[in-house]
């Protein structure tokens, strides 16, 4: 009998790539076609799609945006292509097999539109990790903590760390109140939030049309939630997740320092874990942690939560080092003017 040939494509029916990725134990929401479609449109976005396949049947799956600054003659040294999901593909030695042959395929043609592909993993992927990295995609440390909310309420009070359940106690007695988004104005109040935690960082934020096609896309199969709290009318933090099969994942949140005595953002993820828990999800994903050798604030804010420390890592190839060196050179005199 005729092997049958594995090839690379950069387009699947939809049913197949549904199935495909629904019966995978390690699928992750940016590896569903509505996130696809939510990341399709945004300013300084262009997600793509490459799968291998066996007899038009999935085997392997890379969904790697393209995120860009500048673009023009600039466009080249801004953009770095993220895999907010990583890969997906089987453990089997068919499955790593597409994978090699897609990662192949993929850095001959993906390299001269990105300065680096960037995987991140959300689940332990370390069956592929020797396919990855004979493929140039070294392994980095990155940490990140999950919260088990298959436990009952009262234990995960308990492992919450004294100084932050006194400021969801503080938060409750000024009268910190939270509310979900409930349309675009109140979507708008999130994303001045947001712009104010990015400009004091001096990280370049997502175009608000990316949060708008969340709304639109997502929203209504209840993949995506926004939360802001409030000191009376006055909005002063806002908590946006994604939510897909048993996890939810804290995706952009931020505050207004003016108000940090009201503690929002404690009260916001109090809030949003309670409500993940209500409605069935069983894990509650803090988005990342930082790097363990590196000093990094917000992992000391996740940490009050008591969740499991996890280090799943992530996988960058770089595709051009010169390119590369230029970008972040001009990446750090763009912050510089912010």
């Amino acid at each position: 009998m005729a092997s049958v040939t594995i090839t690379v494509v950069n387009a699947l029916p939809e049913a197949d790539w549904r199935q495909f990725v629904e019966a995978h134990p390690d699928a992750n929401i940016f590896h569903t076609p509505e996130m696809f479609q939510a990341f399709t449109g945004v300013r300084g976005y262009r997600p793509t799609l490459w799968a291998a396949v066996e007899a038009g049947r999935p085997l392997a799956l890379l969904l790697p945006v393209e995120v860009t600054l500048f673009n023009g003659v600039l466009r080249p040294f801004t953009t770095r292509a993220i895999a907010y999901g990583s890969v997906l593909s089987a453990p089997s030695a068919e499955g790593q097999a597409a994978l090699a042959r897609l990662l192949r395929a993929y850095a001959r043609r993906a390299g001269r539109g990105a300065l680096f592909t960037e995987l991140r993993n959300l689940s332990d992927l370390s069956y592929a990790q020797a396919t990855l990295q004979s493929h140039g995609y070294r392994y980095e440390n990155h940490l990140n903590f999950l919260v088990d909310l298959r436990q009952p309420a009262d234990n995960l009070w308990r492992k919450v760390t004294k100084s932050g359940q006194q400021s969801i106690r503080t938060a409750r007695n000024k009268g910190t109140t939270i509310t979900e988004v409930a349309g675009r104005a109140q979507l708008a109040e999130a994303y001045a939030l947001l712009q104010m935690v990015y400009s004091r960082s001096q990280v370049p934020l997502a175009h608000p049309s990316l949060f708008e096609a969340a709304f639109d896309v997502l929203g209504p199969r209840g993949m995506f939630k926004a939360f802001v709290a409030r000191a009376g009318e006055k909005p002063i933090g806002a908590c946006l997740v994604l939510a897909w099969r048993d996890r939810v994942i804290d995706w952009y949140a931020g505050t207004d320092r003016a108000f940090a005595a009201y503690a929002p953002m404690e009260a916001l993820i109090w809030h949003v874990i309670g409500w993940a828990r209500e409605s069935g999800y069983t894990v509650f994903d803090f988005g990342g942690a930082g790097r363990p050798e590196e000093e990094y604030g917000p992992r000391r804010f996740k940490a009050k939560f008591g969740g499991d420390l996890v280090e799943l890592g992530r996988n960058v190839l770089v595709h051009s080092r010169a390119r590369l060196w230029l970008g972040q050179w001009g990446y750090g005199l763009y912050r510089r003017l912010l």
